[in-house]
């Protein structure tokens, strides 16, 4: 059985040496979706009984690991020199550096980097992270499944 929930969050970035607009900086509204795949609970009255996980569980996980991290942040590549020493010059600013440009694919394979071992299997029933995909946009994503390299 596999579920999803998605989640949504605002953040600025650009890259760098893109060849059109988004070279410069700007934001977008993403979208997170978590998919994970498992037995249905068989715990007897259990709260999560016939369930994968209980869908507010895998909201609260995604949201810490990585929603409440990046919310409200600039998603800045850490070679991108200029805007990284611009965003530190901020008095309290949210940055959040990473190793490559922060293009949805890079985004989509970090999130699935960081959240997988936060859903292990935690009720016996073989509970997997399978998918993350990222929305920059509503008609633009990018998916990391579970044994992409």
């Amino acid at each position: 059985m596999r579920i999803t929930r998605r989640l949504e969050f605002d953040a600025g970035h650009r890259i760098p040496a893109h060849d059109s607009q988004c070279r410069h900086l700007h934001g977008h509204r993403y979208a997170l979706e978590v998919t994970l795949s498992g037995d249905l609970i068989k715990t007897e009255g259990a709260a999560n009984q016939a369930m994968v996980m209980d869908f507010s569980e895998v909201k609260s996980i995604a949201a810490q690991v990585v929603v409440d991290v990046w919310d409200h942040a600039f998603l800045a590549y850490r070679e991108d020199r200029a805007v990284v020493a611009f965003l530190a010059s901020l008095p309290g600013h949210r940055t959040v550096l990473f190793d490559a440009p922060p293009t949805a694919e890079h985004l989509a394979a970090t999130a699935f980097r960081l959240l997988q071992p936060a859903y292990q299997d935690r009720y016996g029933n073989h509970l997997r992270l399978e998918r993350v995909r990222l929305y920059e946009t509503p008609n633009c994503w990018a998916d990391t499944v579970n044994g992409d390299s």
